[in-house]
């Protein structure tokens, strides 16, 4: 049984699959660990921010604003957790109605007869991508619920100290990196819905994400502003 579900795969979509997850985990280890330092394009260039901010709030009396600042965040990071729920509610409700989703597949060009077990396969990998998703969210919800805390705990102006400054912007950057950890993979879902349609299609539109992804992360306007 497990050798004739291997077989059920061509070799197309085994590279189509691996070049994915690559692709996936490659690319996150290249923006937060890659050559050049710890963290780089946009995140890195917003932390210098972070920093910034932490030690701006230490000098107010009134942190409203800052308060407003965080909600925001919390409130953009809630969107998405709840958004990403009902996708998942969705691609579940999908592995019930798997017939007429072969159906509705059979008509798309380019696409090609496989059985039914290959369909559950690759729901099951898009269902996978939006659950890491969703723990990435959440796991950056709560975090910014503890930016939040510091705000309130952050000592009186002319108190505070670099080391509160630190703290301030390392919560704030691990918060703000699990946030785009679930908007990446959002983008990698995009590409996992081609495999529906054909494995060099999937293969193609990874591929194409990537570039994506590197060219607002490193070579957008908005990365050579936040440079400057």
């Amino acid at each position: 049984m497990q050798g004739a579900w291997l077989t059920a795969f061509s070799v197309v979509d085994w590279i189509a699959v691996s070049w994915f997850i690559f692709c996936w985990t490659g690319y996150g280890w290249l923006v937060e660990h890659g050559p050049g330092g710890t963290m780089r394009g946009l995140m890195g260039a917003s932390h210098a921010f972070r920093l910034e901010w932490g030690r701006q709030m230490l000098r107010r009396e009134v942190r409203v604003a800052d308060s407003g600042l965080v909600g925001n965040l919390m409130q953009n990071v809630s969107f998405y957790a709840n958004t990403t729920i009902y996708v998942i509610a969705g691609l579940l409700a999908l592995l019930g109605t798997m017939d007429k989703l072969i159906d509705a597949a059979s008509d798309l060009p380019f696409a090609r007869h496989v059985s039914r077990e290959v369909w559950e396969v690759k729901l099951l990998l898009l269902l996978m991508v939006f659950v890491v998703a969703y723990f990435k969210f959440t796991w950056s919800l709560r975090q910014f619920n503890m930016l939040s805390i510091l705000i309130g705990a952050a000592p009186p102006p002319g108190e505070g100290t670099e080391e509160d400054v630190q703290r301030f912007a390392k919560v704030n950057s691990l918060a703000g990196d699990e946030f785009n950890r679930g908007i990446r993979a959002y983008y990698f879902g995009l590409a996992a819905v081609f495999w529906f349609v054909h494995p060099w299609l999937f293969f193609a539109v990874t591929s194409f994400i990537v570039l994506v992804l590197y060219r607002r992360d490193f070579l957008s306007h908005t990365y050579s502003a936040m440079r400057a």
